[in-house]
């Protein structure tokens, strides 16, 4: 009966576009790393300081959280408000390290388009969100004859947290979440397919961040999401957070004093990167800037480790690089010079760095399956050490 009881309160909230636990009081508000006095990298960010600053990109999420032991959700991303399938945008994918699902990759590899929304989610919900997302694009007026869909669709493992195996994410949650997708201001922490995320031995989840280029240079915005679920030995602005909070994954911890496992013990896990621009770059330049995004990881103290799935999908939203359904037409494209891509190549390495930084530090303790209990990184403690290393004031 009570479980009932969930998913009817579940259904009710996706029907109003809500977070699932949004009832519940509002704690007070992390930070945001530019809180702490810390500004990665020498360009400025956008307005709003996240993907939706690259127009025509909208978000959209939903958040289980249900019972002891479901903390889990989805992300979507879409590249811009029309259809998607019939107005292909420009993309591309690059892997990092492949311990990890990322359907649809290799016709995106193949013909340098995206064709469907970004959908993020857990491991174990990969196939449901591909069901859910060929459902989606089939509904769409228009495609009624339509008898393939590429659906682009990653993860990463939220096990630690979330009772995975239940399988708890189903095919309205995923069309919610698309439908839902909206500009603005995106939600960052345990959200969405953050939900249950772990990040350096702390509580991880979604992240974004942008970056707005000086008009020498374009003017063009790059902005980036990431689902951070992954370990190493963090680094905040070049300050070793990890090392001096004593928290990674390769410090002697209990479990080699013969005590009970702790989280800095896990030093595997995932990150998911979306890199969004509205520079007119080819297939070929956005892989060299998913790349970017992936490499960007190296900044925050990423092991990129044997057990880590670490992906970047990158897509433009420029009007003259999308590929019409059907249209066997030569049409005349711009593609920016690749001797003009180095701007973008830094502002997405500083996008992921500071998007790190936001899913880390807006994120909040959990508590999940098995009584599992994952702290938020302390914010007061990461003050102190970007202080002593002279990185704030």
């Amino acid at each position: 009966m009570k479980g009932l009881l969930l998913r009817t309160l579940a259904t009710a909230c996706l029907a109003f576009g809500l977070t699932i636990g949004a009832l519940a009081a509002e704690p007070p508000a992390r930070p945001r790393l530019r809180d702490l006095g810390v500004s990665p990298g020498v360009f400025d960010p956008g307005p709003l300081n996240a993907i939706t600053d690259v127009s025509g990109v909208k978000v959209g999420q939903v958040t289980l959280v249900e019972g002891d032991s479901v903390r889990t959700g989805v992300t979507a991303i879409l590249p811009h408000g029309g259809d998607l399938f019939r107005d292909k945008a420009a993309g591309a994918v690059f892997v990092g390290n492949a311990f990890g699902k990322l359907a649809g990759s290799t016709q995106v590899e193949e013909l340098g388009t995206i064709e469907t929304p970004v959908v993020l989610t857990n491991t174990l919900a990969v196939g449901e969100a591909v069901a859910a997302v060929v459902r989606y694009t089939l509904d769409q007026p228009g495609d009624e004859s339509v008898r393939s869909v590429n659906a682009l669709v990653g993860e990463t493992n939220d096990g630690g947290l979330n009772d995975i195996r239940s399988m708890p994410v189903r095919r309205e949650h995923v069309l919610a979440a698309i439908r839902n997708a909206a500009p603005g201001p995106v939600a960052e922490g345990n959200v969405g397919a953050g939900t249950g995320c772990e990040c350096f031995g702390w509580k991880g989840g979604i992240g974004t961040s942008s970056r707005k280029l000086p008009a020498r240079f374009g003017g063009w915005t790059v902005g980036v999401l990431v689902q951070a679920n992954y370990g190493g030995v963090l680094t905040i602005a070049g300050a070793p957070v990890g090392k001096e909070l004593g928290r990674h994954a390769f410090r002697l911890a209990a479990n080699d004093l013969g005590l009970p496992e702790g989280p800095e013990r896990r030093g595997d896990g995932s990150c998911l990167i979306v890199v969004a621009t509205d520079a007119p770059l080819d297939a070929r330049d956005l892989r060299r800037l998913a790349a970017r995004a992936v490499f960007g990881l190296a900044r925050t103290g990423s092991s990129f480790s044997n057990g880590s799935g670490d992906y970047a999908v990158a897509f433009s939203t420029a009007p003259d690089m999308r590929t019409t359904h059907g249209d066997e037409r030569p049409r005349p494209r711009s593609p920016l010079p690749t001797e003009a891509v180095s701007p973008l190549f830094e502002a997405a390495l500083e996008s992921v760095e500071e998007a790190v930084g936001n899913a880390l530090l807006k994120a909040e303790d959990m508590t999940g399956a098995k009584g599992r209990r994952v702290e938020a990184i302390p914010v007061d403690r990461v003050r102190e050490v970007l202080r002593k290393y002279h990185m704030i004031p």
